[in-house]
């Protein structure tokens, strides 16, 4: 049985709630980011506020959070023309998928953690990808993922398993899964220290957290927030 895993942590609220159900589950935890020249820079920024005031509020976490992982993957925000990675309207294209897909980006990204596991020694790899209340990326989903997972294996000759603790809920349930896991104090934590704002926006403050109020993210996260709290 894995005693350790390694978080795709993105500064996000989705990879944020994935870090403390991995803190949960596993006795050593790693996180690994990524810059790919996103737009929205400041979620690098709050990736390392939120770690350690994450440690500070739960210490029993901290205790098992290991070493921070940031990889420089500016060449796909290079090779990509989009709403995530270059300053242009976010938009629908007629593909019927948002401007914000960036090509290859959780393919890359499960990749490189892939090899930072290998090296490291972690068989678990987490990421906050979801099925059931996303934008329609086709990287997100658990065919995807799943067959992502037999790829990684048989290239690297391991096994490695990829868990997506938010595949099949929805934002709601995911607020109601990080009360569950750390109470108001978690959910505190993930509505002021984390950034999902596609814009970049973390000046703008609403109930549910930093953002501009407007884009596909902020969306989901002002939706799902209101549904959990007005129960």
């Amino acid at each position: 049985m894995s005693t350790s895993a390694l978080v795709l942590f993105s500064g996000g609220q989705d990879s944020a709630t994935c870090l403390a159900w991995a803190l949960e589950r596993f006795d050593l935890v790693e996180t690994i980011g990524f810059d790919y020249g996103q737009r929205h820079q400041v979620e690098l920024e709050c990736r390392q506020t939120f770690l350690t005031k994450l440690k500070k509020s739960f210490p029993a976490w901290g205790a098992k959070l290991g070493q921070d992982h940031m990889l420089d993957l500016r060449l796909l925000g290079g090779v990509s023309d989009t709403a995530l990675t270059a300053e242009k309207q976010i938009e629908f294209e007629t593909s019927g998928l948002p401007n914000t897909f960036v090509p290859g980006r959780n393919l890359m990204f499960f990749t490189f953690a892939a090899a930072v596991g290998y090296r490291r020694g972690h068989k678990v790899l987490v990421g906050g990808m979801c099925e059931t209340d996303y934008s329609g990326y086709p990287d997100c989903r658990d065919d995807t993922l799943k067959s992502l997972q037999v790829t990684l294996n048989l290239g690297l000759a391991s096994r490695f398993v990829i868990e997506t603790p938010l595949m099949w809920i929805d934002k709601a349930q995911t607020w109601e899964m990080a009360t569950r896991l750390g109470g108001d104090k978690l959910v505190e934590l993930i509505r002021d220290e984390t950034h999902t704002c596609y814009v970049g926006d973390h000046t703008t403050k609403h109930e549910w957290g930093y953002g501009c109020g407007v884009c596909p993210a902020c969306d989901l996260r002002r939706n799902g927030y209101q549904e959990f709290f007005s129960k």
